[in-house]
């Protein structure tokens, strides 16, 4: 089954959500989970800041932020006997995705969880998708993990499920 189980973390409930799964699985299957958390210092500058500041108080506080993050969730995995290790990355620019799946392949993953915000409508088309698209570029399986507050979509109209028992009188 699965031995290695990539999961992005960015602090988020979704996220958090994503390494409950990922911890379950690992626990089922023997494996390894890789908390990965990818820092986009793109998003922290506003352009106000001296280069100075910036290399002397922003970097350095998001980055201890970062590792905050990755070792408080590695230890919580790892007290419920779960593998793991974490991996700290800096963007230089490359979509947040990008790096995911690259990380998943050179780290030889075989699947990677991650939780999604459940944007919709103008949100998604603003704010993107990162989740959407691993899940599309990604060689191998991303498992999502919805937000728990999101409603299943109704299935389309004229659908119905069939049981499994009903399935020899349907054909």
């Amino acid at each position: 089954m699965y031995q290695h189980i990539l999961v992005p973390i960015d602090g988020s409930t979704t996220s958090e959500r994503a390494v409950a799964e990922a911890g379950t699985l690992a626990k089922l299957c023997s494996a390894r989970v890789r908390l990965l958390h990818i820092v986009d210092m793109g998003e922290r500058v506003y352009g106000y800041e001296t280069p100075h500041s910036y290399i002397s108080q922003t970097r350095p506080h998001v980055l201890a932020a970062a590792r905050q993050l990755l070792r408080r969730t590695c230890s919580e995995l790892a007290a419920k006997g779960v593998p793991v290790d974490t991996e700290l990355c800096e963007s230089t620019g490359a979509h947040v995705s990008d790096i995911i799946v690259d990380h998943a392949v050179r780290w030889g993953a075989d699947l990677i969880v991650l939780g999604t915000h459940g944007r919709r409508g103008i949100d998604r088309i603003l704010m993107g998708s990162d989740a959407e698209r691993v899940a599309r570029m990604s060689p191998l399986p991303v498992l999502l993990i919805k937000p728990a507050n999101m409603k299943s979509a109704a299935p389309p109209s004229g659908m119905r499920t069939i049981v499994s028992d009903e399935m020899q009188d349907a054909v």
